[in-house]
């Protein structure tokens, strides 16, 4: 069995330089601008195995929900092999998700906040769980995976999925939720060193409340998400760092010490910093288990 991980972080155009999945294999597309607003990132993937090969990738959490269109041999989690076509909700824990054959996928990253818009259910609802899209579109996914088959490349793919979504789009209440959405960029923006109770502060609302929009509208807690920024500052500078001092990494991105640090390494990334650090600077798909 191989190992390897994924990471992505907002910047990143294809993956984060701590991913261990060959670069070639994905490949990024031009949003729509009438769904820039509520589409982050779209990636189309193509990798094809060793006969007999199991390829497990630790994706490390980023907190945003994801359409996935499975043209290949379907990856699975838990063994469980995932739909033609799915969603993905926010989840603050680490995936796994075992892979073989010939893998051949589209992926659509929703902004904070668009799930409802764009998929017709609150992000909170999504939140942990991986829904088969006809469970949510009903009727007219089985349609829509039969034209994607019936393209020939994967850019014509991608345009028959954004003009569905600019369909769904015409046909809702495109709005999304200012607080909750102002109140989550807060949290990025300082890297999760503002508390709740400071971010419920800056936006004007109470913390009870300010936890009902996120349930509603993000899909994890501002807890749960606040979590989520510190790591990615702490990624963030892990990258600007050759050999770091896990002491002061831990202090500078808010961590009470060492020990909260790895700790929190374990629960968000399933390994620790010096176990996701060296597969990083591995740079290399071939970690047997």
């Amino acid at each position: 069995m191989v190992q390897r991980q994924f990471v992505r972080l907002d910047e990143d155009p294809l993956h984060g330089p701590e991913s261990t999945v060959p670069s070639a294999a994905l490949r990024a597309y031009e949003v729509q601008s009438t769904l820039r607003p509520y589409l982050s990132n779209i990636l189309s993937y193509r990798e094809t195995f060793a006969p007999g090969q199991e390829v497990v990738e630790r994706v490390i959490p980023d907190g945003a929900v994801r359409l996935v269109v499975n043209l290949g041999e379907s990856p699975s989690s838990d063994g469980a092999p995932a739909p033609a076509m799915l969603v993905l909700g926010p989840s603050a824990t680490p995936a796994r998700v075992s892979q073989r054959g010939h893998a051949h996928g589209l992926a659509i990253t929703l902004h904070p906040g668009a799930a409802g818009v764009l998929l017709g259910v609150p992000a909170g609802e999504l939140a942990g769980t991986a829904v088969p899209l006809d469970a949510l579109w009903q009727q007219d996914s089985g349609g829509l995976l039969s034209r994607l088959h019936e393209q020939t490349s994967d850019a014509a793919r991608i345009d028959v999925l954004q003009t569905e979504l600019a369909h769904r789009l015409r046909h809702s209440t495109p709005a999304v939720h200012l607080t909750a959405t102002h109140a989550l960029r807060l949290l990025i923006e300082a890297a999760g060193q503002l508390s709740v109770r400071e971010v419920a502060s800056a936006v004007g609302v109470g913390e009870r409340r300010l936890q009902q929009l996120f349930n509603t509208h993000i899909g994890l807690s501002p807890s749960a998400w606040r979590r989520l920024a510190r790591l990615h500052g702490c990624l963030r500078t892990l990258r600007r760092q050759t050999k770091p001092e896990w002491s002061d990494v831990a202090l500078e991105a808010g961590y009470y010490d060492q020990s909260h640090l790895i700790n929190e390494f374990q629960a968000l990334c399933g390994c620790t910093p010096m176990e996701f650090r060296r597969v990083a600077i591995s740079g290399s798909s071939k970690i047997v288990a």
